[in-house]
């Protein structure tokens, strides 16, 4: 069940993917060595941007929020384009790769009937990879941000650590995109990024690596009270603006990724 759970959001993460990187907004180049991954093929490349998606739990109070994200990478781009690679995939020499990632802050209404967030700083993120695709997480109980492991998560590779910087976001039901209940809002967060000695072998390019990421995401409309369970699409990218600016460069490509979205589920 959850195995599935950590692929559900592939389509439409990568068309929205596309759109984002089709923008004229750069990132920073990177290089991968997927070799380094246990059973992996030899393959080396450049990307600036790793797409996903992810299914959020979290949890409202009054003006605060706690939130835990299960984050499932599903290709690499450069420069708009998708690259081949072995992650996301099914068959041999394939791996997946996830991020846990938890998080609080503080929101306020927007006047439209949405809200406005802000994360606080503190949270931490793990970015793993499960090089022989035998393990499944179930979701945090309400008021609880750890996802459980109920499958074989002990030999994850474990690439890279983060604290939470900033972050910001914004749920707005009035957007055009939000009328079938899609791409209703967007959320950036700023993360330093410790890579392991595993990382290291899987990033391999620049030396040293970038010690900043950022998280840009999608969601689709959601409650802002109890406990709530979110999807959408999240790009991981390195060295770039704080997360306000890139919060709200997302939503103005939200018409485009709600389009997007709709084709890719009408074709399902």
């Amino acid at each position: 069940m959850m195995k599935s759970a950590k692929k559900m959001f592939y389509p439409a993460a990568l068309a929205a993917g596309v759109l984002l990187s089709s923008s004229a907004m750069a990132f920073e180049d990177f290089q991968i060595t997927e070799s380094s991954v246990p059973g992996a093929a030899v393959n080396t490349f450049t990307a600036d941007r790793i797409v996903g998606g992810y299914q959020e739990i979290v949890t409202f109070g009054a003006g605060t929020f706690d939130v835990s994200i299960l984050w499932t990478a599903g290709q690499f781009f450069d420069d708009g384009t998708g690259i081949a690679s072995q992650v996301g995939g099914f068959g041999p020499n394939t791996y997946d790769m996830y991020g846990l990632f938890q998080a609080s802050g503080t929101f306020v209404s927007n006047g439209a009937g949405g809200s406005l967030f802000s994360f606080n700083s503190g949270g931490t993120l793990d970015l793993l990879i499960d090089a022989d695709k035998d393990n499944a997480y179930t979701a945090p109980l309400t008021g609880d941000l750890a996802w459980t492991a109920t499958g074989n998560t002990a030999d994850d590779i474990l690439l890279a650590t983060g604290e939470v910087l900033s972050g910001a976001g914004v749920l707005d039901p009035t957007l055009s995109t939000c009328g079938p209940g899609v791409n209703c809002g967007s959320f950036g967060t700023n993360t330093d990024f410790n890579l392991t000695d595993a990382g290291k072998d899987f990033f391999t390019a620049p030396v040293p690596f970038y010690n900043v990421s950022f998280q840009s995401g999608q969601f689709d409309q959601f409650n802002v009270s109890g406990t709530q369970s979110i999807v959408g699409s999240l790009d991981a990218v390195f060295n770039v603006p704080e997360p306000s600016a890139l919060a709200l460069f997302g939503l103005g490509l939200l018409g485009m990724g709600g389009v997007a979205r709709r084709k890719t589920k009408a074709k399902a």
